[in-house]
């Protein structure tokens, strides 16, 4: 029988990982990091596609996400100072889904957003996928996400939180610019981003979570491929990783994407953080001082 005292929430938090930063902030203070919660809804007057798409989508994720992110707030709420998502908050743009955002995104909730809230209709229609420019999505987004989604900064506590769009693994001049001037503050930075920076490590683990009945047999990474290659190939997010890795300021990264927990050194001042999918009611709880 569980516990009431300690496990007060409708359904238990299957598993939330500590970690720590120092971070020089003023005074100590915690944020439950969660990421991937696939929302998979859609208004019963929305198109055949968003239809079909709920019906498939919904039986992926379990269709236990809503349950999920509410746990995840209350948990937050008596736990933590800050929620933090790093995206694919939805699964793929619907009005029922972008209401939810607009539903739950709210107060002491800063995050960014992941690919699948680029996506309108993912498979399903490759010419309504080819035509939609990313720009006028971003502005749509920007209807329901409390933040710039291209980059936004938030300070809590002498830290500043930075926020990064690298939904498609690559970052643009403009937010690698924009980033310099969040350095220029001079304080302590913690980036947040959906897509990981992939090191070898992180390639492996999830190369291997993705590819079922795979045994560990050699420590060799695997050929890079999707958004792991594009940071390898983009020369403008080539440069930025490397410009990231001479910043003292940077004391961490708080990634997603992945849907597992995983974690690796990123610079010599920062750890990067992966948390696993929040539709498995996973999350980490990171403390700051």
């Amino acid at each position: 029988t569980r516990n009431r005292t300690l496990f007060p929430y409708t359904t238990l938090f299957r598993s939330i990982v500590k970690v720590h930063v120092d971070a020089g902030a003023r005074s100590p203070f915690s944020v439950l990091h969660i990421s991937d919660t696939h929302f998979t809804d859609a208004y019963p007057n929305e198109d055949k596609w968003k239809q079909q798409l709920k019906k498939a989508r919904t039986q992926t994720f379990g269709g236990r996400q809503e349950e999920a992110l509410r746990d995840s707030i209350a948990w937050a709420k008596d736990n933590c100072d800050y929620l933090l998502h790093t995206g694919d908050l939805v699964d793929w743009l619907s009005q029922k889904n972008l209401d939810m955002v607009k539903k739950y995104f709210g107060e002491n909730m800063f995050g960014a957003v992941g690919n699948h809230e680029y996506s309108p209709y993912m498979w399903l229609d490759r010419e309504a996928n080819a035509n939609t420019d990313r720009a006028d999505i971003r502005a749509e987004l920007s209807k329901y996400f409390p933040f710039d989604v291209t980059l936004a900064s938030q300070e809590v506590n002498g830290v500043n939180f930075v926020s990064i769009d690298d939904s498609n693994g690559r970052v643009t001049k403009e937010q690698a610019e924009r980033f310099r001037g969040e350095v220029a503050k001079g304080l302590p930075i913690i980036l947040i981003k959906h897509v990981p920076f992939y090191t070898d490590y992180i390639w492996r683990q999830s190369a291997k979570f993705w590819k079922y009945g795979s045994k560990f047999r050699s420590a060799a990474a695997p050929d890079f491929t999707g958004d792991a290659a594009a940071q390898r190939n983009d020369p403008t997010t080539r440069d930025f990783i490397a410009y990231l890795k001479t910043v003292p300021l940077l004391k961490a990264v708080l990634a997603g994407h992945l849907h597992i927990t995983v974690q690796d050194r990123f610079s010599p001042t920062a750890m990067e953080y992966v948390v696993g999918g929040n539709f498995f009611f996973l999350g980490q709880e990171v403390t700051f001082a």
